[in-house]
This record gives structure tokens, sequence and C-alpha cells, in this order.
């Protein structure tokens, strides 16, 4: 375990809950009535609801800017900023930061906001529903530092979703590959899209080749099956599954919230 993991998460298997900002200024969805209150509004709901539910972390996450983007607007990167610093003094846990799919914007908004950590693909090459995606881990790790934000856990997704590795390697030898080139803080494998759960099998395969790294869930992990993630995994991030319904795109309900973090207590 790196120390800016454990000075992040501490010694625990931490559930990180996403806090889904809705479609920023200039993507399709956005709501233009109601404007940056309601993107702050929306933010606090969700924010309060997973803090009072005694989550480990939150992370503030733009998915609802459908389509996706390799190289966002500033304005996306912006608006992000804005919205955590109105709710900067209310948070409560580590907080981090990931604006899809963009890993030189991620680092910048992190660095803006005092993030402790952040997620994002940063290595491999894909093809993807964006087109073909070459991130460069060395230039995002680079600019992390040049901001002044060494400290900021880098938190590496090794398999995409809405995409297909162009790698023919198995995902544990890739995992393994980019903990030594990239030297990651934590690795993350996820399902094919968000809120769908990634395959058991390649978590517990990416575990026993990572087994001094933490390995994460990345992508949907629910009631019924926290305490088998966890039974292998360091820890994992949720969204979907607190939402009304386990619907991605509803907001935090605090009841589902309250009872996923009594499930993943007992688990850990």
């Amino acid at each position: 375990m790196t120390e800016r993991f454990r000075r992040v998460f501490g010694d625990r298997k931490p559930v990180i809950a996403m806090v889904h900002l809705g479609a920023l200024p200039g993507s399709p969805l956005h709501d233009p009535a109601g404007g940056l209150e309601a993107l702050v509004e929306g933010a606090r709901r969700d924010l309060r609801a997973l803090q009072g539910a005694g989550v480990d972390a939150v992370m503030f996450g733009n998915e609802n800017d459908r389509p996706y983007e390799l190289k966002v607007d500033t304005a996306s990167t912006a608006t992000m900023a804005y919205v955590i610093g109105r709710l900067r003094g209310e948070i409560a846990v580590p907080f981090g930061v990931n604006v899809l799919w963009d890993p030189q914007a991620t680092v910048a908004l992190a660095a803006a906001t005092g993030a402790s950590f952040l997620r994002e693909i940063f290595t491999g090459a894909y093809a993807s529903d964006m087109g073909l995606w070459t991130p460069d881990a060395g230039a995002a790790m680079r600019y992390r530092n040049r901001l002044g934000a060494r400290d900021c856990a880098m938190l590496f997704n090794v398999s995409a979703e809405f995409a297909g590795s162009l790698d023919p390697r198995p995902l544990p030898e890739r995992a393994r590959s980019v903990v030594f080139s990239s030297i990651p803080d934590a690795v993350l494998v996820s399902g094919a899209i968000t809120g769908e759960a990634a395959r058991m099998e390649d978590l517990e395969a990416v575990k026993r080749a990572l087994p001094d790294t933490p390995v994460l869930a990345n992508t949907g992990v629910r009631h019924d099956t926290v305490a088998e993630v966890l039974r292998v995994a360091d820890g994992c991030i949720v969204g979907s599954a607190l939402k009304t319904d386990g619907h991605t795109w509803n907001p935090v309900d605090p009841q589902r919230a309250i009872a996923f973090m009594a499930r993943a207590r007992a688990a850990r």
C-alpha cells in the first residue's frame, strides 16, 4: 500500500461514494434554466446524504456529461471547481475528483480544489465510444507535480468502461505492468459501463497479481454483492446502488446509502 493511499484512507477498505454532478454548461443534457445553482444544490443534497450514511470518502464526477469526451471544454473543469468550491466547507470526509475522460483536466481540478485523490484512465490504448483512446500517464503525473499536488493519490482505472483494450495481454498482466511502469496509488477494476459490475474473476485475478497494491472495485457494487467484493478487493467506488431505485441518474437515496454502509461495515 502506498503512503499516499494510506494517508487518505487509512488501513480500512474504503467505500468511496460518487457525487454525480448534473450536466455541465455546454453539454447536451445541461439544464440552462436551473443553471449553476441547480448544480450546487443537487451536489449538496447528495453530499449530505452520503456523509450522513457514513461513507469513507466522496468523489465528484461529471457522469452526466454525455456524450463523453476525451478532451473536455475548459468550462467543464471550471464549473466543477466552482461547485466543489461552493461546497468545500461542508465536505467532512476525504474527497476526490474525476473529469471524464480527460486526465489533464482531472489533475488540474484536483490541484485547484485541494482534492485528496483522483481517478482516471491513465494508461493503455482502447477502441472506445469516443474514438481511439491513448492516455499518457507520464504527462499526467508530471503535471500533478508541477501544479504542487504531489500528495494527491492517483487511482488508475485499468479496465476502461465504454471501451475495449487494444492490448492483447490479459488484464492481470496489464495491471502488473502498470504498477511497475507508472506507480499508481491504487488500481481500479471496472465493468463494461457505469453501474455494471466488474467480474469477480477479474477482481480476484488482478488482486493475485498485485498483492501489495490496493485494488478497488470501480463500478457496479451493490448491496447484495458488497460483502463478496470486499472479501477480495481493498475497497470500492459506488454510485448507482445508492441512488433512488438504484438508477444511476437519480438522486442519492439516504436510506439506501445507510443500508449499504451497514453491510460494508459488517463485511470488513
